[in-house]
C-alpha cells in the first residue's frame, strides 16, 4: 500500500504538470501555425505585391538598350509615329468635310503640309523616345508606374487581408515581422517540451512499473484496489482533455521562376486540426447533421460515459457487498473491459477522417490551378499527442485492475 500511494502521489503530480504545460503549448501551437497559415504566405496578395515588386525593381535596374535592342526598338517606334501620324490625318480630313470652317482648315493643313513635316520630323521624335528610355532617371519613373498600377490594380482585385490577429501574435511576442515571431514561438515549444519531458519520463515508468506489477502481485487489499482506480481515473480525466493527435498538412517549399527571379515559400500550411476527445465530441454533437451527432454519442459513451461508470462501478464492486450481485456493477466492470481499447480506435480514426476530409474539401482545391514547372514539396506532419498514450495506458491498466478485481480477488 505505501509504495502504491506514492505511485499515485507521482501520477497526479506529473498528470498535473503535463495538462499544465500541454495546455500552454497548445496556445503556443496555435498561434504558430496562425502565423504560417497560406492566408499570410502563398496565398496572400500582399506578399505577391511585395515579391512582384521586388522583381520588377532589379528587372528595370538591369536593362540596358543594346545596339541590336535599340536599332529593333527605333524601327517600331517609327513604324508606331507612322500609323499614329496616318491615323491622325485621316481623323482630320474626315472632321472636316462639308463645311466652310472645314474646307479653310484643311486648305491651311494642305498648304502648310502639317502632316508631312510631322512625318520628316518622325525618325528625330523616335531619337528623342529613344533617348528618354535610357535615361537613368526615367527608369525609377517607370518603376514607379508599373508599382503603383501593380498595387491599384490587387486592390481593386482582391479582398482585403485581416491581420488584426497576425498583428496580436507579433505584438504578444515583441516581434517586428513573421519569421522573427515564429522563430520566437518555436523556441518557446521547445522549451515547454523540455520541461515536460521529465514528467512525462516519471509518468510512463510508472504506469511501466504498474504494468508489471498489477500481474504478478497477489491479491490486493480493497484500498490497494481503490488507488489502481484512483490512477485509471486520472489516466482517463488527462488523456480526454488534451490533444490525441495534430492533422497537420503544409507544403513544407514551392520554388518557382517568374521573369528569371526565383520565388520560394516555406512551410504554408494547409490544413491543421488538434482536438482532445471532448472536444471531438462537443463538435459533433452541436453539428445539426443526425448522423454526425449520434457518432458524437457514440464516441462520448466509448470514451467518457463507458470508463466514468466502470470507474465508479469498480468502487462500488470493491466495497459493498450488495453491489457484487449487482448485473447492472457486474457488466460495468467486468463486461465493458473487453470494450476499452475500441474508445481509442474509435477516435484515432474519426479525427484521421475529420483531419483529411478537411484538407480534400477545404484546401487543396486551392492548389488546381498552381502552373507547371512549379517545384512543391509537401509534408505530412501529422503526429500522435501525449493525450492518445495516456488514454490508451487508461485503456491497458483499467483492464488489469478489472481482470485482477474478477481472477484475483481482493483481501
Amino acid at each position: 500500500m505505501p509504495i502504491l500511494a506514492v505511485l499515485l502521489a507521482g501520477v497526479a503530480f506529473s498528470s498535473f504538470f503535463i495538462y499544465r504545460i500541454e495546455s500552454d503549448k497548445r496556445v503556443l501551437e496555435t498561434e504558430l501555425i496562425e502565423l504560417s497559415k497560406v492566408k499570410y504566405g502563398l496565398f496572400n496578395v500582399d506578399v505577391w505585391t511585395e515579391e512582384l515588386t521586388r522583381i520588377i525593381i532589379v528587372r528595370v535596374n538591369e536593362f540596358q538598350m543594346s545596339e541590336p535592342r535599340e536599332a529593333e526598338l527605333r524601327i517600331k517606334i517609327e513604324e508606331f509615329l507612322e500609323i499614329a501620324i496616318a491615323e491622325l490625318e485621316e481623323g482630320f480630313e474626315e472632321e472636316n468635310k462639308g463645311s466652310v470652317g472645314g474646307f479653310l482648315k484643311r486648305g491651311v493643313a494642305s498648304v502648310t503640309d502639317v502632316f508631312g513635316l510631322m512625318r520628316e520630323k518622325t525618325p528625330e521624335i523616335t531619337e528623342s523616345i529613344i533617348i528618354f528610355i535610357k535615361d537613368p532617371e526615367n527608369k525609377e519613373l517607370a518603376k514607379d508606374f508599373l508599382i503603383d498600377k501593380m498595387e491599384e490594380y490587387s486592390d481593386s482585385t482582391f479582398s482585403e487581408i485581416d491581420y488584426s490577429l497576425f498583428d496580436f501574435i507579433l505584438n504578444k511576442h515583441d516581434a517586428t515581422e513573421k519569421r522573427e515571431a515564429i522563430t520566437i514561438i518555436k523556441g518557446k515549444i521547445d522549451s515547454l517540451n523540455n520541461r515536460r519531458t521529465p514528467y512525462s519520463a516519471a509518468l510512463f515508468g510508472i504506469i511501466g512499473l504498474l504494468a508489471l506489477m498489477i500481474p504478478f502481485s497477489t491479491d490486493f487489499m480493497k484500498a490497494e484496489f481503490t488507488v489502481l482506480t484512483m490512477i485509471c481515473g486520472i489516466l482517463l480525466a488527462v488523456g480526454v482533455l488534451i490533444p490525441m493527435i495534430n492533422i497537420d498538412a503544409r507544403i513544407s517549399r514551392m520554388e518557382f521562376e517568374l521573369m528569371g527571379e526565383s520565388i520560394v515559400f516555406i512551410d504554408q500550411v494547409l490544413y491543421f486540426k488538434s482536438k482532445s476527445i471532448l472536444e471531438v465530441v462537443w463538435v459533433m454533437i452541436t453539428n445539426k447533421k443526425i448522423d454526425v451527432m449520434a457518432v458524437g454519442i457514440l464516441v462520448f459513451s466509448f470514451s467518457v460515459l463507458f470508463p466514468v461508470s466502470k470507474l465508479l462501478g469498480s468502487i462500488g464492486y470493491i466495497y459493498s457487498e450488495k453491489l457484487k450481485d449487482n448485473p447492472v456493477i457486474k457488466f460495468l466492470v467486468f463486461k465493458t473491459a473487453k470494450w476499452s481499447m475500441a474508445d481509442v480506435m474509435v477516435v484515432a480514426i474519426f479525427m484521421a477522417y475529420i483531419g483529411f476530409t478537411g484538407i480534400i474539401s477545404e484546401q487543396l482545391t486551392s492548389l488546381e490551378n498552381i502552373a507547371l514547372n512549379v517545384d512543391i514539396m509537401t509534408t505530412n506532419a501529422s503526429s500522435l499527442q501525449i493525450g492518445f498514450f495516456l488514454f490508451t495506458a487508461f485503456a491497458v491498466l483499467s483492464l488489469m485492475v478489472s481482470h485482477k478485481l474478477q481472477y484475483g480477488g481482493e483481501k
